[in-house]
């Protein structure tokens, strides 16, 4: 079926169900997407509850909100681009763009509450300062891994198992509770630290008699919970006060008093503290059931979730979901365990829980480097390129497809077709009738849009996560009238369907190797062209460097320093510097190339004609055991200039 054949009278939501003792239930990524819908009050989705096996959701109704309307459907019977996605995933009402991961499919829904009343500023605040909340993806930000992630699947397990032993909290929960335990940082933050301070001051002032010698005064959280709460604009809360004397605005910066967490992402209710309240419910109904002890091992995390309850609207939406929220009642009898900081401590000197390798500072360069691995046999190697003078017929194709259309200057519009060029090229050798072929890292649909035109007997699917970029896409292929493409934002570990040609322009640093490993993983063809190399550094699936060879020649250490000479190919460079960055490329992605091999790939590295459309121009093309070969594509390629 084409993307476009699917017609919506309204945008679609789907949730998964899942079962527990052949009972369904709700998986928390669904309670935390209901969960917001309701605090919104958000009626824009049809929303559908997708069921693995035959059954229906009748004994769920105690967790929808009745606001919603909501519907039963098997996973068979999903829209093809929400099948090839994980949940929850948003369908628009062409049927053509899916948005799909949590963070997306939650920003997605305030955006569209606010599209329906934008006078709602409790929900806008969700968002953040720059309206940046949850936005980076997961495979980049560990806090938003964490949060989308880290803890939903932790607390998941532990609800799988219940008999597992509950003394020792899951890792993610334990750094949770020290991030809340430390001081907030927050956007032009002076003004309130200068209103605390004043506050304690008073409070000193007032201090009674009966207090004990050298006792220090309680002045509670009482302020940073007032600024919180007057950042949603209840009307019941007091303003602060706007003027401090002139006593208090002498203090320096550096005497303030810290202001400490309120809610997770500092002083303000954000989509954040959404994610994690439906977690942190079942986690500590969970605890006061098998290990109440436990909970003297998280003191900030029961502050968290006692302030979250103050939040005008979280009670409603909580019970309309079936969250029956309470603060947690904490044995007194009993000997506390150690502190949740001890507990983290431990576990990161054990060396869980770094998700991620801090980047090395630059020493040095790359001659000696070059030097080593020249020594071991190791040199940059470029395959030729098998049809350098090809080109699509730019002057007899529509206006919207050509990078001219765009905001880009003349000469940047101009490399941009040539580098366009050379990747159509390559995935028109490789693309049979009936192939998917998956952009990834797609931007404003430059290439994808090119081949769903070039090619129109192959499914081109774009993925983005930038929502703006995937809109313009979506735009400029309905101005073209295709029929065969489909659109998801979302990060690359939530698209899940088959495909059997990946094609990247420029993925930048990691996100090279993330669109490698899931065409591998998918034993789907590859065409890339690699970006930022100065952007690689260890990341959550991957190290480097990545093959055995390198390995044995190179530390972490000195491959950084390769990846970082990698970028020293900007035009305006002396040209012996250009050249010495040229060979850093081929090394890293020769690296990257034999990592591949293991899988039984056959990987080319080669430069993109003319080597001058980009300093970054080099192009990896891998093909899968099935594929290796031309198969005959040269013809196809020359028909389709003939065309």
């Amino acid at each position: 079926m084409k993307y476009s054949e699917v017609k919506q009278h309204q945008p679609s939501l789907y949730l998964e169900v899942c079962s527990q003792n052949e009972e369904p239930r709700l998986p928390l990524h669904t309670s935390i997407s209901l969960f917001l819908l309701s605090y919104c009050e958000c009626k824009s989705f049809k929303v559908f509850l997708v069921f693995t096996k035959p059954t229906s959701s009748q004994s769920l109704k105690s967790q929808l909100p009745e606001c919603l309307d909501v519907s039963d459907i098997q996973v068979e019977d999903l829209p093809q681009l929400v099948r090839g996605c994980r949940l929850p995933a948003a369908l628009d009402e062409t049927g053509s763009l899916c948005r799909a991961g949590l963070a997306v499919v939650l920003r997605h829904i305030i955006s569209k509450t606010l599209e329906a009343d934008p006078s709602r500023n409790d929900v806008l605040a969700l968002l953040g300062f720059k309206k940046t909340c949850l936005k980076a993806c997961a495979e980049v930000s560990k806090w938003t891994r964490l949060c989308e992630i880290g803890i939903p699947s932790a607390v998941e397990e532990q609800l799988k198992n219940p008999s597992n032993q509950y003394l020792q909290p899951p890792l993610s929960i334990l750094t949770l509770e020290r991030r809340l335990a430390e001081p907030v940082k927050v956007h032009n933050d002076d003004k309130i630290r200068r209103q605390k301070l004043q506050e304690q001051r008073q409070n000193e002032k007032k201090e009674s008699p009966e207090s004990e010698p050298g006792q220090a005064p309680q002045v509670g959280d009482g302020l940073e919970l007032r600024a919180a709460l007057a950042k949603l604009s209840v009307d019941s809360v007091p303003t602060l006060a706007t003027r401090e004397n002139s006593e208090i605005r002498k203090v320096r910066t550096t005497d303030l008093p810290p202001l400490e967490h309120v809610f997770a992402e500092g002083l303000y209710f954000t989509l954040t503290d959404v994610v994690l309240l439906p977690c942190i419910y079942q986690y500590l109904c969970s605890l006061q059931a098998h290990a109440a002890s436990t909970l003297h091992q998280l003191p900030h995390l029961l502050r968290w979730y006692s302030r979250v309850q103050e939040v005008p609207g979280v009670l409603r939406a909580a019970n309309a979901c079936g969250i029956p929220l309470s603060i947690p009642q904490v044995p007194t009898s009993g000997l506390p365990g150690p502190s949740a900081e001890d507990n983290l401590l431990g576990l990161l000197e054990q060396g869980e829980g770094q998700e991620m390798t801090t980047q090395l500072p630059f020493v040095g360069g790359p001659r000696p480097t070059m030097t080593k691995l020249k020594e071991n046999g190791i040199e940059a190697v470029f395959a030729p390129h098998p049809c350098p003078a090809w080109t699509l017929p730019w002057d007899s194709l529509p206006g919207a497809i050509n990078p001219t259309e765009g905001k880009m200057s003349n000469i940047r519009a101009v490399r941009k077709r040539q580098q366009l060029n050379n990747l159509v090229a390559m995935v028109t050798e490789l693309a049979r009738p009936g192939y998917t072929v998956v952009d990834f890292c797609s931007g404003t649909g430059h290439v994808g849009i090119v081949l769903a035109h070039t090619l129109p007997d192959c499914q081109v699917i774009l993925i983005e996560n930038k929502e703006e970029s995937l809109v313009r896409a979506q735009s400029r292929s309905a101005e073209l009238g295709l029929k065969n493409i489909g659109f998801i934002q979302a990060n690359l570990d939530y698209f899940t369907g088959p495909f059997q040609i990946g094609v990247a322009l420029h993925a930048c640093g990691v996100a090279t190797d993330m669109v490698m490993e899931h065409c591998i993983q998918a034993e789907a063809a590859f065409v890339i062209s690699p970006c930022c190399y100065g952007f690689i550094q260890n990341a959550v699936k991957f190290t480097f460097p990545k093959s055995k060879r390198f390995q044995e020649t190179l530390t972490y250490k000195e491959h950084m320093i390769v990846c970082r000479f990698a970028d020293q190919t900007a035009v305006q460079l002396p040209p012996e510097r250009r050249l010495i960055g040229k060979q850093c490329m081929g090394l890293v992605d020769l690296d990257r190339s034999w990592a591949a091999e293991t899988d039984r790939y056959s990987v080319q590295v080669m430069t993109m004609e003319p080597e001058s459309c980009s300093p970054k121009n080099n192009m990896l093309v891998g093909r899968p055991p099935h594929k290796s070969g031309l198969e005959a594509g040269a013809s196809q390629v020359e028909t389709l200039v003939l065309n």
